[in-house]
């Protein structure tokens, strides 16, 4: 699906996979030098007061590929690792994101995993969030990541912060299996849809674990087509039956994947949406989103945005943030509706 071709960059994103379009707001920047950005960045941190803008004009106008370029020249010029500076040099929400914006993908999303599961109680919103658009070859890459960085499998953090079928399906997406072929089978989608009504509304109790198979494996446009079916057999939406069989963060999931093989950037415009109203903002989730998806699919998200809720990202973030905090989410966000 990439046209793309003269990347020569390690592309952590999957080019060949689903949902991973060319609808980010942020690219690869023409006339790259890291040597020039490297000299650029260390210049704005090592002044007398940090050079907040060139900072965040650098680092936000560079893909992430190009920043990790940045970060191997900074490492051979000066000896310190980029990440350690910006830390040091600068605090809270504005320093999260500016270190987010130096990660590569599949650690930014390992680290995020591994704070949704340390401490006290579980962000389950964060697991199913990162587990559900995440393509099989971005778990993969995280999976790998995680390992790495906390010599520790993924899969063993989840089984032992989570239970039951909740546990079972985080598993399940966790080991990046789900198909990612754009080829639908109607046959598939018939007998999915049969296994689905047989396995909750048919039956007294439910078995859950035909919806984990079926939900967690099978490709989104196949999903998709299932679900069609579903109503046709059922006169009802996969949705409502989930409500009406299910429970707590199992439920939460599985909705969670519907609303992803349905469309995706309009279930990370939701997650965005929560995230900015109400007192307070979840920076949390608002810096992996914005930051994730600022390749990816952030036009589409910010497209959504607009439609389901009458105003722009671009404003919500604006009159929710501020400082240079706000201006670096304006910059990723890439523009007003």
């Amino acid at each position: 699906m990439n046209s793309n071709k003269d990347v020569m960059l390690p592309n952590f994103l999957g080019e060949d996979t689903l949902e991973v379009g060319h609808r980010g707001t942020i690219k690869d920047y023409p006339g790259f030098s890291p040597s020039v950005d490297a000299e650029g960045v260390r210049k704005a941190i090592r002044g007398i007061g940090t050079d907040e803008k060139t900072l965040i004009n650098i680092l936000t106008e560079r893909s992430n590929a190009q920043r990790q370029l940045i970060i191997k020249e900074y490492q051979a010029a000066y000896g310190k690792e980029l990440k350690d500076d910006l830390k040091s040099d600068l605090s809270g929400n504005f320093e999260h994101i500016m270190v987010a914006l130096v990660t590569p993908p599949a650690v930014f999303d390992a680290k995020q995993l591994k704070k949704s599961m340390k401490g006290t109680g579980t962000n389950e919103n964060a697991l199913i969030e990162i587990l559900t658009t995440r393509t099989s070859r971005q778990m993969k890459e995280i999976s790998q990541a995680y390992y790495t960085v906390y010599k520790k499998s993924l899969g063993d953090d989840i089984s032992s912060e989570t239970s039951g079928d909740f546990r079972k399906a985080l598993l399940t997406l966790a080991d990046g299996r789900r198909d990612e072929s754009l080829k639908v089978d109607e046959h598939l989608a018939k007998k999915d849809a049969q296994l689905l009504y047989n396995a909750g509304e048919k039956k007294w109790g439910t078995d859950e674990d035909i919806f984990t198979e079926i939900l967690c494996l099978r490709s989104f446009p196949q999903l998709k087509l299932t679900f069609d079916e579903y109503r046709n057999i059922s006169q009802k939406d996969i949705e409502d039956s989930i409500k009406g069989e299910l429970s707590g963060h199992f439920e939460d999931l599985l909705l969670a994947i519907v609303h992803c093989a349905r469309n995706m950037p309009a279930f990370l415009a939701e997650r965005l949406h929560q995230a900015l109203k109400g007192a307070g903002t979840d920076e949390f989730t608002l810096n992996r989103i914005m930051v994730s998806r600022s390749e990816i699919d952030l036009l589409d998200i910010r497209a959504e945005f607009k439609k389901h809720y009458g105003y722009s990202l671009y404003s919500a973030i604006k009159s929710d943030t501020s400082g240079d905090y706000e201006i670096t989410l304006i910059k990723i966000c890439g523009g007003d509706d």
